[in-house]
């Protein structure tokens, strides 16, 4: 039955829907007011298509202007077909008047069509008429005159070609910048056209005239100086573009050209025509790099073009010094020119030129280095080819030092001024904070490969190579000591070092020298505390050396000389147990390391010495591992002594394994035992499997390939005495490891009965026993079963 409400039910329920339908009519309010809003910002906008619609892929001007496009094409064809294939069938006064009536048609067309605003059209127009200008300049030298030079005659025609085509542009219409309220619209294709014709009159002109080379690189040059002018001062932007491309083509082609005379020239003569060419060219660029930023023509542009100015400028007086100079003052002498160049640009120039001479004299200045860094690695890696003929001799001169047989390179003399010249001009002209340091550290480098390559540059004596490579080395530490450019110092000492003890190998005295005075070198540079990362191990590996060299000297032979150089990890263990700091510490320690693996290195020949030095290796690693925070370190000298002990007892011949293993499973149990102690949680596993393993599995090998008994009693005695340790004392490890040796040990002895058992039963006996064991072992399957989870409980319980 349908309940019917009250009343008062009733109107509360009609207020509650009411209060609904006004909350969301003053949302669909909000909503529309919104609407019109943006309907009113934007009265005109392109209704959206329906999602199933096409959008057209092409709009309506650009079907306008591809179809013109297309028939301008068409009709140009068509005129140039006329001109060259139908000519002959007029006579002269009907070719003249239907050419010329054409082209001034074609010409004219456009000013009615552009007072009624159909620009493109009459851009179609136009094209067609300055091409029917050309056919007509032809016309007129295939009729008129045939005789005439073609290339006079082709200059002279595009040169009034492009004054037609100019005058043309100007008198339809204003530019857009300077145009009044009531002038046409100006067609935009005559200018560019006239600016690509006026390419052609000067280089034309000189090909004519059958002019040299530096004649026609003149007329290049003066073309692209023309477009230059038109692309920084013409507003007209098709114009400019044509304009720089012509400049931009015509003068890389010219200045290339010039470069290339400048070059070839044979004389200051050629050289000089060659360097005004090229001033020309550089001239341009500049004055284009001054007049930034335009239009299309930015700051970074600018600074580009500054560059390649001030490059041709270099290549222009570098090329008049170097015929006047000899072969090996070429690179200085453009170098020179580089650092003039960049002392001129002053603060008075714009600052895309300052920073484009800038530039090109860093790029001059790199090269230049790059020119002198063979003589650089030939003197820095040529000694390393002493090592394999140490003590030969000393020889003739530094240079004959460090090549080692290797070629020098040819006009080299110079490669120390082009050095020190570059450092001073980083340390003069780099004044930028943010850049200032990288160009100090730059200035150290350069000033280290001056001085380093100067004794070989300059043929000086070998004892005075090595004086300098020393005070070099020792100059590098002094000033890390003092700058902020410590890396810097630091690795170049090093590289410097390095070189100097290969180069010293020539000579025995001279190496011992040198070695000496490396090591006390570092070891005083290692009182600066900032140093002693680098320079601690590196007089340690010094000390190194110096003891094998020391010992090669006395005649002693590798494995005695092995313990001369142990006299480096005992000095370095003591080191590093003074050491303030992480780094000092853990490089003085590899350095340690090293050396003791060198001196095991020595020692291997001889057995009974390389046990000593393994031992001695092993009391200096023990004797670090008593800091604090080098306690496993311990486990290397454990390691070192085993070691020691093994090749001591195969020194001496032992065969027996037991005589290597025991001597590690006796500590091995020890250590396992006071662990366990000192912690009841280690399993026996960890505590005792290692050592016993040690033992008894070598041990079950040798007893399977033993036939005497001995062997195999003692070890089965030692199984058995092991398992019922276990037993008592309930470790699982101990019974697990001796109850299965004691089984292996019992199956190699009885293995031979067992073979003649075997051998003696009838064939018919293994399967029946087989089929015997098997019936037994699944009547008693649930028991058996029991048994097995109870001795995996019991073994569980033990530890």
């Amino acid at each position: 039955m349908t309940q019917i409400p009250s009343p008062a039910d009733e109107l509360r329920l009609l207020d509650t829907e009411l209060r609904q339908l006004d909350a969301r009519r003053a949302v669909l309010l909000n909503r529309r007011a919104w609407l019109v809003h943006a309907l009113q910002a934007a009265p005109v906008r392109t209704a959206s298509p329906a999602p199933g619609a096409r959008r057209p892929e092409t709009t309506a001007p650009g079907v306008q202007n591809a179809l013109l496009l297309l028939g301008g094409i068409l009709l140009a064809v068509a005129a140039i077909a006329f001109t060259l294939v139908g000519w002959g069938h007029m006579g002269i006064t009907g070719r003249s008047l239907v050419l010329g009536a054409v082209t001034l048609a074609a010409l004219g067309a456009p000013v009615p069509l552009l007072g009624r605003g159909l620009r493109s059209t009459a851009e179609a127009l136009a094209g067609i008429g300055l091409v029917l200008t050309v056919l007509d300049a032809y016309a007129l030298y295939a009729v008129a005159l045939p005789g005439t030079d073609g290339a006079g005659y082709a200059a002279l025609a595009s040169a009034a070609l492009a004054a037609v085509w100019t005058a043309y542009g100007l008198a339809l219409g204003a530019p857009p910048r300077t145009a009044g309220p009531g002038a046409l619209p100006s067609l935009r294709l005559p200018l560019p056209a006239a600016v690509a014709a006026a390419q052609l009159p000067l280089l034309l002109w000189a090909v004519a005239a059958s002019a040299g080379a530096h004649a026609v690189t003149a007329a290049l040059l003066v073309t692209a100086a023309l477009d230059t002018a038109l692309a920084v001062r013409v507003p007209v932007r098709s114009v400019r573009a044509v304009a720089a491309v012509g400049a931009y083509g015509l003068g890389g082609w010219g200045t290339f050209a010039a470069g290339w005379l400048s070059w070839t020239s044979a004389g200051p003569s050629a050289a000089a025509r060659a360097a005004a060419l090229l001033l020309l060219a550089a001239a341009i660029a500049l004055t284009a790099a001054w007049a930034a930023p335009k239009p299309g023509f930015g700051t970074h542009t600018a600074t580009g073009v500054a560059a390649a100015g001030g490059l041709t400028a270099v290549v222009a007086f570098g090329g008049l010094l170097r015929t006047s100079l000899p072969d090996e003052w070429t690179v200085p002498g453009h170098l020179v020119c580089a650092i003039v160049l960049l002392a001129v640009a002053g603060a008075g120039l714009p600052g895309p030129v300052r920073r484009g001479i800038a530039l090109a004299s860093g790029c001059v200045g790199a090269l230049a280095v790059a020119w002198a860094l063979p003589v650089v690695a030939i003197t820095l890696l040529g000694p390393a080819g002493r090592a394999g003929s140490a003590w030969s001799g000393a020889p003739a001169d530094a240079r004959d030092a460090v090549t080692d047989g290797l070629p020098w390179p040819a006009d080299a003399v110079t490669a120390p001024l082009v050095l020190a010249l570059v450092a001073a001009v980083l340390v003069v002209a780099v004044r930028a904070a943010a850049w200032r340091p990288h160009a100090l550290a730059a200035a150290l480098t350069l000033a280290w490969a001056t001085v380093f390559v100067l004794p070989a540059t300059l043929e000086l004596p070998y004892a005075a190579a090595l004086s300098v490579h020393g005070l070099v080395t020792a100059a590098l530490l002094a000033y890390a000591r003092r700058t902020g450019h410590r890396l810097t110092a630091l690795v170049l000492s090093l590289l410097t070092s390095l070189s100097l003890a290969f180069l010293a190998l020539a000579s025995e005295g001279a190496t011992l020298t040198v070695l000496a005075a490396l090591t006390a070198l570092f070891a005083a540079a290692c009182l600066r505390p900032g140093l002693r990362p680098v320079t601690a191990p590196a007089a340690l590996a010094y000390a190194s050396a110096l003891a094998c060299a020391a010992g090669a000297s006395l005649g002693l032979r590798p494995e005695h000389t092995a313990l001369l150089v142990l006299l480096v990890p005992v000095a370095a263990a003591l080191l590093a147990a003074r050491a303030e700091d992480v780094p000092t510490t853990v490089s003085i320690e590899v350095a340690g390391a090293l050396a003791g693996l060198l001196a095991v290195a020595l020692a291997v020949a001889e057995p009974a010495l390389l046990a000593t030095v393994l031992a001695l290796c092993g009391v200096i690693a023990a004797g670090t591992a008593v800091r604090e925070d080098r306690r496993p370190v311990g486990h290397a000298a454990v390691a070192l002594f085993v070691l020691a002990s093994w090749v001591r007892l195969a020194s001496w011949g032992a065969g027996a394994p037991e005589a290597y293993t025991l001597p590690v499973t006796v500590p091995a149990l020890l250590l396992g035992a006071f662990r366990r102690r000192s912690d009841t949680s280690v399993s026996s596993w960890t505590a005792y499997a290692p050592g016993l393993s040690v033992t008894l599995v070598p041990s079950l090998f040798a007893v399977w390939g033993d036939g005497q008994w001995p062997r195999p009693l003692l070890l089965g005695a030692a199984a058995l005495a092991v398992t019922l340790l276990g037993v008592r004392h309930r470790l699982q490890a101990p019974l697990v490891l001796g109850g299965a040796v004691l089984v292996l040990d019992a199956l190699h002895e009885l293995a031979p009965y067992i073979v003649q058992v075997v051998d003696a039963l009838p064939r018919w006996t293994p399967p029946a026993l087989a089929g015997l064991l098997l019936l037994a072992l699944g009547a008693t399957y649930e028991q058996r079963i029991r048994d097995a989870r109870r001795v995996r409980e019991v073994l569980g319980r033990m530890r």
